[in-house]
């Protein structure tokens, strides 16, 4: 996909981040969200490194997309950077604490902030920058989503919970969004080496798992003729 201007939040590594350099390396200007400002600055350097040839650029905000006070702050501070946004990639996640309980264990407090990141977050942003998508009629947010969304794992109930209601968040906003220009789509990745991934199930063999640049490749072309509503899962 051709974008000129691009948000992703959660990208100072794993898929976020290859995603980002991706785009950069296309010569796009991208920001980057993640709560870590020394990981935010880290990957901005490296982006920028892999955006010069093309013309790319990237810059940083370090903030949490759960918390509701720096959602216009975020949006506020990418348009100021690079402009209006024309891709909005909502990829920052939490699985909760781990190792992962069974959902009858799960601590209120544990589904509330998997609800606040997954969820609630993306929705306050979108709020906040699809407005301005609307009135130039175009735009594509895009959901990262999860095969718990559709399967009920045992362990997974707090993030399987958050990325199904975030499903269909995707699903009613392509449907209000359809005739202002603007795309809403969700895609699951699958299986990749990250941390997350890690963190979830220790003994999986990482040789096994897709690697994050080959699965940012892979979105990135589907985005290209992807109807909105749309959930995709990437190859």
């Amino acid at each position: 996909m051709r974008a000129t201007t691009a948000l992703v939040t959660g990208a100072s590594k794993g898929l976020g981040f290859a995603l980002a350099r991706r785009l950069v390396s296309a010569g796009a200007r991208v920001v980057i969200v993640a709560r870590d400002p020394a990981a935010v600055d880290r990957a901005v350097a490296a982006l920028r490194d892999a955006g010069r040839a093309a013309g790319g650029d990237a810059h940083g905000i370090a903030a949490d997309v759960a918390d509701k006070d720096a959602v216009h702050a975020i949006a506020g501070a990418a348009a100021a950077l690079i402009g209006p946004i024309d891709l909005l990639v909502h990829n920052a996640s939490t699985l909760g604490p781990t190792p992962l309980a069974l959902l009858l264990d799960t601590d209120c407090e544990d589904l509330e902030r998997a609800l606040a990141v997954n969820l609630v977050g993306p929705f306050r942003l979108t709020k906040v920058i699809a407005g301005n998508m609307a009135l130039r009629r175009h735009g594509t947010i895009v959901h990262i989503s999860s095969d718990a969304a559709v399967n009920g794992y045992p362990r997974w109930g707090a993030y399987g919970a958050s990325k199904a209601a975030q499903d269909q968040l995707s699903r009613v906003l392509a449907a209000e969004l359809a005739d202002a220009g603007v795309r809403v789509l969700a895609i699951d990745p699958g299986d990749m080496d990250t941390d997350l991934h890690a963190a979830a199930d220790p003994a999986a063999d990482r040789a096994s798992l897709k690697r994050p640049d080959d699965v940012a490749a892979a979105i990135l072309d589907l985005l290209d003729d992807a109807p909105t509503g749309a959930r995709l899962v990437a190859p």
